[in-house]
């Protein structure tokens, strides 16, 4: 049986959050970048984005108490080894206007959890694959890449959560077509990211539709967001299904494509949550969790949700490895 229900949450606070020019005031940097944007949150009211490399970013005491559960080896280096995908999505993660400073809400929540650890946080940029790999090897300590809790991943990785997950359908302004049901995807081109879980959550729809003798959706996959709004506005693709915060300020941002229907990342029956994602059981993830919970307490972890226009995906409490993503959406 298809799923009879999305769970849809409003994209109201992200789509205020823009960053051309053409569409805002922007403040220009010395070498002629735009260092700030405005950003309009249904929260919080109007703010201005820091899009330079000085970020001044939110910060939190160091919690003793809670740093001192971090591994030995840990606390001996002195830095929280993160790990991210490569590319730009903002407001999740991308560089600033020096082209090589990571910002953006994830950035920022990592740092939290540093700064509570009692951490200096180091940024690794590596392709979706090798954020998994990395983490299996030991090379990196945590990933904060918009990693959504799943069933599957929780066989070799610990969570702790921290952010609502929400996919959203992204096409050309003007599409004339909404996604509500599986059937909707049948016989489109779409793309997703390859090793998501929005492509599972795909090939499971396109397998009910087939099996229903509808025809199957064409899953096209690009490695770069500029890959795939290239073929979204020449009509090579129908629709691209991503995070609902990048399409959402995508769609705002650029004026040229629309938001067509969103669905939790976690399918018909869960609401999907983005996690602190580490190697199972090695001792991290508690520190973690309790480093989030302290953020969300002390109002930290909100005031960086407001800064970038998400405060609509915040979680009352980071839960430890909670029901994820099921192995199908039947």
């Amino acid at each position: 049986m298809p799923p009879r229900r999305a769970l849809v949450r409003t994209a109201a606070a992200v789509l205020g959050l823009v960053t051309a020019c053409s569409l805002t005031a922007c403040g220009a940097s010395a070498d002629g970048s735009t260092d700030t944007a405005d950003a309009k949150n249904a929260d919080s009211g109007d703010s201005k984005v820091n899009l330079g490399p000085d970020q001044h970013r939110v910060t939190t005491p160091k919690v003793d108490s809670i740093a001192a559960l971090v591994p030995e080896a840990v606390r001996e280096r002195g830095t929280l080894e993160i790990v991210r995908t490569t590319g730009t999505a903002p407001p999740l993660s991308f560089y600033a206007t020096d082209d090589k400073t990571v910002i953006g809400v994830e950035p920022d929540i990592a740092s939290l959890i540093a700064n509570v650890l009692g951490l200096k946080p180091h940024f690794n940029t590596v392709d979706w694959a090798n954020i998994f790999v990395g983490l299996d090897s030991g090379k990196y300590d945590v990933g904060l890449s918009n990693i959504t809790v799943t069933e599957e991943r929780k066989e070799k990785y610990d969570f702790a959560t921290y952010r609502l997950d929400n996919l959203a359908f992204e096409a050309k302004k003007g599409a004339g077509w909404k996604v509500r049901k599986p059937a909707d995807v049948a016989g489109r081109t779409i793309a997703v990211g390859s090793g998501t879980n929005q492509e599972k959550l795909l090939v499971t729809w396109s397998e009910q539709n087939v099996k229903k003798g509808l025809e199957p959706t064409d899953i096209k996959y690009y490695q770069r967001a500029t890959d795939y709004y290239l073929a979204l506005g020449s009509g090579r693709i129908d629709a691209y299904l991503g995070p609902n915060p990048t399409a959402a300020y995508h769609v705002a941002s650029a004026g040229q494509s629309e938001i067509i229907g969103t669905y939790s990342g976690g399918g018909a029956d869960v609401q999907g949550e983005i996690a602190a994602t580490t190697k199972k059981d090695n001792d991290l993830v508690k520190p973690i969790q309790e480093a989030l919970n302290t953020v969300m307490r002390n109002g930290t972890y909100q005031k960086v949700l407001d800064r970038w226009g998400l405060a609509n995906e915040a979680v009352p409490s980071s839960e430890l490895n909670p029901r994820g993503l099921p192995r199908t959406n039947q």
